[in-house]
């Protein structure tokens, strides 16, 4: 990575990653999935849900389960031992390039109201801040893959999006093969936004088609 002018920190196991995210910011984590102690789909379970950090996992593992696994906790791409050098840094830029297209342009944090919100049955999705909170005013946190899920169903209210769909408006389209992924996502969300998961009214199984945010859709300022 340093060949290619990336400065770069590395650290042997996850209580080291830790302490080192605490000091410092980054703008990208490679992290192997093999690690003593703490493996690396928790650690980047962890990142995904309280620091937002993109990640791309590194694996010797090749079985289909296993990728789709390590996308469902957070991470942004997912290469498989033995790589090309060049084809990670590729994927690093990749990754890097979508991530700042996700970026608020603000040259400092918004005040409220500076920011973009969807209010929707009750619920604020705050663009800004990434923030959801319920009808009762409270704080629910999403990871970095299920606020870029709600953000392209609330943007596109009353309307099937297939999986395929989903998949491009959350970027990801080009590292996932595997569009079945949004299936959990959307299960994490109901658990997340619907009284009764099992019978969901806002998030909407269309059979054979896709999904759809089933009410309407407010944008504030």
């Amino acid at each position: 990575m340093r060949r290619f002018d990336f400065e770069v920190e590395a650290v042997a196991d996850g209580r080291a990653m830790r302490r080192l995210l605490e000091e410092r910011e980054f703008s990208l984590i490679i992290l192997d999935v093999m690690l003593p102690g703490e493996d690396g789909l928790s650690l980047c379970r962890y990142v995904s849900e309280h620091i937002g950090t993109p990640v791309i996992l590194l694996t010797a593992i090749t079985d289909q389960a296993d990728r789709i696994a390590g996308l469902e906790t957070g991470a942004d791409d997912y290469v498989v031992k033995p790589f090309d050098p060049r084809e990670l840094v590729a994927r690093v830029r990749s990754v890097l390039r979508r991530h700042r297209q996700h970026q608020p342009r603000q040259p400092k944090p918004p005040a409220p109201s500076d920011g973009v919100r969807y209010v929707f049955s009750g619920w604020t999705l705050d663009i800004p801040t990434r923030e959801l909170r319920s009808p009762e005013d409270e704080d629910v946190p999403l990871s970095t893959a299920e606020y870029h899920l709600l953000s392209a169903l609330v943007e596109h209210p009353n309307r099937v999006l297939t999986r395929t769909q989903l998949l491009d408006l959350t970027q990801r389209s080009e590292i996932v093969a595997y569009d079945r992924s949004i299936d959990s996502q959307i299960s994490r969300l109901r658990k997340k936004l619907e009284a009764d998961p099992r019978r969901p009214r806002l998030l909407k199984t269309v059979r054979g088609d896709g999904y759809m945010l089933a009410t309407k859709v407010a944008l504030e300022r």
